[in-house]
């Protein structure tokens, strides 16, 4: 019993644009990188005799070319072959030999596929658990290098089947839990199969034989459905055993036969002998190639026996040389002593500098996340207060002072974002997301969030959509709102009684992506020529009197680099007294399907009337007020407590949709209260609700039982969003 091998489709691992270029010069290359796919397609489809003829001529061609990457795909095929037709140490040997050029080259992906197939061997055929789950653990690591989650979803499938067929369900559980909170947004139509099949193994070990046959069926449906036969096999076999154990012999029996009657049918013997000939003149290969290896050892040997007679001249010429070198060397002994000396201080100096910069940089890390936590706390009730004062006194809503309020609150959350982005950015902690957006909606968003600005420098904003872009686009919109939000107020800030002009221009299209380019242009004081070449960079502010409007000088330094991650850049035109202009051009998907798809998956249906009951573990006030607020206007019952002591004890009294955590709290911080939940069998969804940043405290979370991590303040749509999508899957669970 084993899970399906992985091999390599060469389309997936050379997709970006320099290996396509390097393609074009090299017709060869590209030649044997489709003669891959093509033995690729022949090993699903069980033609293993196929396969690895041309997996064979491929390895010959890539060791002439010394191409690490197709050595590697190829001895990844090859072993998945051998895999397949059960000759399995033959299948780790040339797994092995994949890793082993696999980690010659910068492909993780590689490096996945050939570790998680050593995996499947030593587990389910060796049954050697130990060596195959240190396999299974250096493909999770490359699977999120990648980063791709369903990778690191089959392994983690993988790793419980493992554990539940050693009988180590305790350990294995852990894993299924992880597949089935990520299964809806990262599993596929082949891995579900394995899915259903892994939960019925559980609740057969657990004694819940209805719901285990409940998964079988699941299971042996959708491998029937999405022909995976080799898994239906499994399923069929698995389903058995419980069938057998439930005393309904007769229909055991009938899922045993299909257990054996597939298998039968996907190793067809003939195949198999055939495919085993054709391995037999691989290994021949490797023969070959070794006793080649031995003859260029003996003739270099040969060439080294006719070199000794001058080397022996060449000897003598050089012991002369090192007699004098000898006598320079002990002359110039005491002045090296004195210079190693002087060499030793300065290295000790410079460790010692290095340990202090190291020490700096870690302090700067972790006050960049206390000062943000610190102020993104309050910064919430302000946020919070302020908004419950408008709901709730309608007459203030035109108060420019509570505006005014409002604006500062925001603002100064927009200088701690500032700070911490600019930190995720030098650290490459920022990967670009797609959403889908309208390019007008989201540019007059931010005029309004900036009317504040604008009216006290009684400046006028224009707004130019070219009308050729399409309504809807796809791509990271916090992203580029960020960018256009930073031009846009420093163009109002250093502008008094003007114009700012917002340009957006179609300049072409390819295929789905359109390459849109943007100005912003403002009539205010400009900059110096002697000055535009450093305004880009962090906390430079030009052009400022003590009257100007104060900030970070991060705001240009971030849009830079965040215009990078899009792979674009931004140019800027300028001139003193006039006004100055920035463009750039970011290329949107356009794409009505996904953008379907994207608004479906973000819809919050909150017209529902059924009421959820929330627990919110919070022990500052004003802030369990804000959020008490929040759920309450949204339906919600809410009940709030100080800490993580007073929500044990009010879950032992009381049962729970949801409950949303705070991670800083005394006596009990929300890791361990979580753990102490977890650890009563309380499944309930839990959301940390907290003010640190979302990157570090994602595992501790993973790892204490916390199911989705919301930043505070946050965008309500996306808790409710959240909230609903928990509340369901624990019902469908359930």
């Amino acid at each position: 019993m084993r899970p399906n091998q992985i091999v390599l489709v060469f389309v997936l691992l050379f997709g970006n644009a320099s290996f396509v270029a390097a393609q074009n010069d090299n017709f060869e290359r590209k030649e044997l990188i489709e003669q891959s796919v093509l033995a690729t397609n022949f090993f699903h489809k069980k033609d293993f005799e196929k396969s690895l003829l041309l997996s064979r001529d491929i390895l010959k061609k890539a060791l002439i070319l010394k191409d690490t990457v197709l050595i590697a795909a190829s001895y990844n095929t090859i072993g998945s072959n051998y895999s397949e037709i059960s000759e399995f140490d033959k299948s780790i040997v040339y797994y092995k030999k994949a890793l082993f050029y696999a980690n010659k080259t910068l492909n993780d992906t590689l490096k996945f596929k050939a570790n998680n197939n050593l995996g499947n061997l030593y587990c389910f055929e060796k049954r050697e658990y130990k060596i195959g789950v240190q396999y299974y653990k250096k493909a999770i690591f490359y699977s999120k290098r990648i980063p791709n989650y369903t990778y690191t979803l089959l392994t983690t499938l993988n790793l419980a089947w493992v554990y539940f067929d050693d009988s180590n369900f305790e350990e294995g559980l852990e894993y299924l839990l992880f597949s089935n909170a990520n299964f809806t947004k990262y599993g596929t139509e082949t891995l579900s199969v394995v899915h259903q099949m892994v939960n019925g193994m559980y609740n057969d070990h657990i004694g819940n034989y209805a719901k285990a046959k409940n998964y079988y069926t699941k299971a042996i449906a959708l491998g029937y459905k999405y022909n995976e036969l080799n898994d239906v096999s499994y399923s069929h076999n698995e389903f058995s055993k419980l069938l057998f154990k439930m005393g309904n012999y007769k229909e055991a029996y009938i899922h045993l036969r299909k257990f054996d009657d597939l298998k039968e049918k996907i190793y067809n013997e003939d195949k198999l002998i055939k495919a085993s000939i054709t391995g037999l003149n691989v290994e021949l290969d490797e023969y070959k190639r070794e006793l080649s290896k031995i003859e260029l050892i003996k003739e270099s040997q040969n060439q080294n026996l006719r070199k000794s007679k001058i080397i022996v001249i060449l000897f003598v010429i050089v012991l002369f040389i090192l007699l004098i070198l000898i006598f320079t060397l002990i002359r110039n002994n005491s002045f090296k002593r004195k210079l190693n000396r002087e060499l030793t201080i300065a290295n000790n100096d410079l460790l010692l500098a290095k340990e202090k910069a190291e020490e700096a940089s870690q302090m700067k890390s972790q006050f960049v996340s206390t000062i943000s936590h610190e102020l993104r706390t309050p910064l919430y009730g302000v946020i919070g207060i302020t908004n419950m004062l408008i709901d709730e006194y309608k007459d203030l809503s035109t108060s420019p002072h509570l505006n005014s309020l409002k604006f500062s609150a925001r603002y100064l959350l927009s200088l701690v974002n500032d700070i911490l982005q600019i930190n995720k950015i030098e650290e490459n902690r920022i990967v670009l997301e797609s959403m889908t957006f309208n390019i007008s909606d989201e540019i007059e968003m931010i005029i309004r969030s900036l009317s504040f600005l604008s009216q006290t420098n009684k400046n006028k904003v224009e707004l130019l959509i070219d009308p050729k872009i399409p309504e809807y686009l796809i791509g990271d919109k916090l992203r580029f709102s960020q960018i256009l939000m930073n031009l846009i107020s420093n163009a109002l800030k250093f502008t008094k009684k003007g114009t700012i002009t917002i340009t957006a221009t179609l300049e072409k299209t390819e295929e789905k992506l359109n390459y849109i380019g943007f100005k912003i242009k403002d009539t205010g004081v400009g900059i110096a020529a002697i000055d535009q070449d450093k305004i880009f960079d962090k906390f430079v502010q030009v052009g400022r009197n003590d009257t100007d409007y104060q900030g970070t000088g991060l705001g240009l330094s971030i849009v830079k680099r965040l215009l990078h991650l899009f792979g674009s850049d931004i140019t800027l035109e300028s001139v003193l007294g006039e006004g100055t202009t920035f463009s750039f051009c970011i290329p949107f998907e356009s794409d009505l399907e996904k953008t379907n798809e994207i608004i479906n998956n973000i819809r919050v249906d909150l017209s529902s009337s059924q009421i959820f009951n929330v627990l919110v573990v919070e022990d500052n006030r004003i802030n369990q007020l804000v959020t008490q607020k929040i759920m309450e206007k949204n339906h919600y019952k809410c009940c709030v407590v100080d800490d993580g002591q007073k929500a044990l004890k009010m879950l032992e009294k009381e049962s729970f949709d949801i409950i949303l955590m705070d991670i800083n709290m005394p006596f009990l911080n929300g890791f361990e209260t979580t753990r102490l939940i977890r650890n009563k069998n309380i499944q309930t969804p839990i959301i940390a609700l907290t003010a640190f940043d979302k990157e570090e405290i994602a595992e501790e979370a993973l790892s204490a039982g916390i199911n989705d991590i919301i930043i505070k303040p946050f965008d309500q749509l996306r808790l409710f969003k959240v909230m609903s999508t928990l509340i369901q899957n624990a019902k469908n669970v359930g």
